[in-house]
């Protein structure tokens, strides 16, 4: 049985600060709060996935980011190019783990505060233009994220150059931008192992049917109405 955590994000990340590194003024990265508890997304996503996703998987990568960016710092003061060229992968790696899931607790909301209820407005009628139908869009992206191999993402982008919506997906951590410089994030479904491997084993597709029950529609809504050309 999925354990529920009484204890809230907010009191696990207070007093966090972004502290200024060097001449050059990079900064740290913190955990970002939850804005729902653990549980709260029970029965899709059970407590126990969402606290160790959260507090162990996304704190590891903003540990090794800010890691990555002290050492290329220190490289950058040094002169030392090699080190630098060796520190892109982890940067781009960790960072992007980073940026991926600060967009994915936010595309995630309790049902009982809107969660799965369907796009409405103008990102509604750019996914039955782009896409035939709402559940159209649902069947491609589960199909897409179900089809990636080992770890990676499955988005739903807006291409801001072409004016449309796209379906992508990611490898590993690496952001919606890698595919494209004028992609932008609505969003975005982690399908690593570690998102729900305790409560739904290997079977992911069973993962990506019931996690639409949870999608923070509105979220996507409000993006997708400020990035609109």
């Amino acid at each position: 049985m999925a354990f529920r955590s009484l204890v809230t994000t907010r009191t696990l990340t207070r007093g966090a600060k972004s502290v200024g590194l060097g001449l050059r003024g990079l900064q740290t990265f913190t955990l970002p709060d939850l804005e729902y508890d653990y549980g709260a997304l029970e029965p899709a996503i059970s407590g126990e996935i969402m606290q160790l996703h959260h507090q162990k998987h996304h704190q590891t990568y903003i540990t090794n980011y800010n890691k990555a960016l002290e050492q290329l710092e220190e490289a950058m003061t040094k002169g030392d190019s090699s080190t630098i060229v060796k520190l892109q992968s982890a940067i781009k790696f960790n960072g992007g783990g980073h940026v991926n899931h600060s967009i994915f607790w936010k595309n995630l909301t309790p049902a009982n505060e809107g969660g799965g209820e369907p796009p409405h407005g103008s990102l509604g009628w750019a996914i039955d233009t782009h896409f035939g139908s709402f559940e159209a869009l649902i069947q491609k992206m589960n199909a897409e994220g179900a089809a990636v191999q080992g770890s990676g993402w499955v988005w739903l982008g807006l291409d801001k150059e072409f004016k449309k919506l796209v379906v992508e997906t990611t490898a590993n951590q690496d952001p919606l931008v890698t595919k494209g410089a004028s992609l932008v994030p609505l969003l975005g479904i982690d399908v690593w192992e570690h998102a729900y491997y305790l409560q739904y084993k290997n079977v992911r597709p069973d993962y990506l049917k019931n996690i639409w029950k949870v999608v923070n529609w509105k979220y996507a809504g409000k993006v997708y109405d400020k990035e609109s050309p």
